[in-house]
């Protein structure tokens, strides 16, 4: 439509790399849609990395502590209160990274804003749901070793012991 329009002006007009507004834009912003990307995968994989390593350190830890949780439920302890336990002593660990994460974060704010768009440096809702997704995620890493924890078989505890 445009070629037969300058075609129509002026048969002698070369038109080289003619492209609309919206492909002008998406060339223009194809490095900070590359760096979202590749920042959005790579908070992925360490979200994902951090759930793992917090899963095997409370497996690690329920599995050193069976004696000593055995024998608390032989003497009376309800499984909710393990399962409480151990919950709180993960997102004890968790609450301290967080902390750090955050403060760490505030201070490279400086460095990243030129690539921050839509967001202002210090967003507390962005701050806020990052948390959030971390302690989500970090509840449902460490349930499985806490659920197994109230399983044990306080008689078994007591033999071993």
């Amino acid at each position: 439509l445009l070629r037969d329009a300058m075609r129509d002006i002026d048969a002698n007009l070369p038109l080289i790399g003619i492209k609309t507004q919206e492909q002008v834009t998406r060339e223009s912003m194809f490095g900070e849609r590359l760096f979202a990307t590749f920042s959005g995968i790579s908070g992925t994989v360490a979200l994902v990395l951090s759930c793992m390593g917090l899963y095997a350190l409370m497996s690690h830890t329920v599995a050193r502590r069976t004696n000593e949780i055995g024998i608390r439920m032989a003497l009376g302890a309800q499984r909710v209160g393990i399962l409480r336990s151990i919950m709180r002593e993960s997102l004890f660990l968790v609450s301290i990274g967080i902390g750090i994460g955050v403060l760490g974060a505030l201070a490279v704010t400086r460095i990243l804003t030129s690539m921050l768009y839509g967001l202002a440096p210090y967003d507390p809702l962005t701050i806020l749901l990052a948390a959030s997704l971390l302690i989500f995620s970090a509840a449902i890493a460490s349930f499985l070793p806490a659920r197994r924890a109230t399983l044990v078989d306080p008689m078994l505890a007591l033999r071993e012991e």
